[in-house]
């Protein structure tokens, strides 16, 4: 394996940041997950929604997953686009969450459809026909929160298997990997290689290119690696000095990340 060299960074500069310890979540103790009719319905909303899109889903074609995300579906100008809420409440997450704290999310939804007052009407036309309530309703116990958590305002951000619950090497699956990683899944050029194999190891990391597409510089900096590889204490150990590791491009790292360019 190529050597990596550490680049400093400016001042202004991005800077990367990384952790020691691997982390567990513990959540508490609940009944055994049903599907609620809430979530059925929110479901069936956001497949019919998808079904008018047709080549410009937000996330990629079928087959999709339903991420609880903090979906904002909002219909304008004859067509829906999908928005999110600044946080997406994951279905167990609920049984920790500060009702006062989730209103908050209520009200911003609530401020959007304001602004598009098509919106519910269209849903309601579709039959979805409790998203008017659950807008004015506020979130002040564990059922207005259950209800919040599974609706359509929550549930149903349209992701592929691979970007929801997938593991490496299978698939960068949101529910596994850190999210400034898996959203670059979603906006990269097709020809470029996110995820890419360390020979010595076999394990997958991710790599970035340093430089603009077309500017002829083939390096690739290390933005992701397992906790306990190698690589990731050497990215630790950058990033306290403020540096990042970077690839030359003849390195095996830099080769597979272009290999289709």
């Amino acid at each position: 394996m190529f050597k990596p060299h550490v680049m400093a960074h400016r001042g202004d500069a991005t800077h990367t940041r990384g952790e020691s310890l691997s982390w567990k979540i513990n959540v508490p103790d609940h009944a055994g997950r049903t599907e609620s009719s809430v979530f059925r319905n929110a479901k069936d909303l956001a497949k019919d929604i998808l079904a008018t899109l047709e080549g410009q889903e937000p996330f990629g074609p079928r087959p999709w997953q339903m991420h609880h995300g903090g979906s904002l579906w909002v219909f304008s100008q004859g067509e829906w686009r999908l928005f999110l809420n600044t946080v997406g409440i994951e279905w167990s997450a609920q049984f920790c969450a500060d009702p006062a704290k989730v209103d908050r999310l209520r009200l911003n939804a609530k401020a959007l459809y304001e602004a598009f007052p098509e919106s519910v009407p269209e849903m309601r036309r579709m039959g979805y026909t409790t998203a008017r309530k659950q807008l004015d309703t506020p979130i002040t116990d564990a059922a207005t929160m259950g209800v919040w958590v599974d609706s359509i305002f929550n549930s149903c951000v349209p992701l592929r298997p691979e970007a929801h619950t997938a593991v490496l090497p299978k698939g960068g699956g949101r529910h596994h990997y850190p999210a400034p990683i898996t959203d670059i899944d979603q906006i990269k050029f097709d020809d470029f290689e996110l995820w890419v194999t360390d020979t010595a190891t076999k394990a997958k990391i991710a790599v970035l290119p340093v430089a603009p597409r077309g500017s002829g510089d083939g390096r690739v900096t290390l933005t992701f690696a397992p906790v306990g590889h190698p690589l990731a204490e050497e990215k630790l150990a950058a990033a306290q000095n403020d540096e990042r590791l970077v690839f030359p491009p003849d390195s095996d790292l830099a080769r597979q990340a272009f290999a289709h360019q």
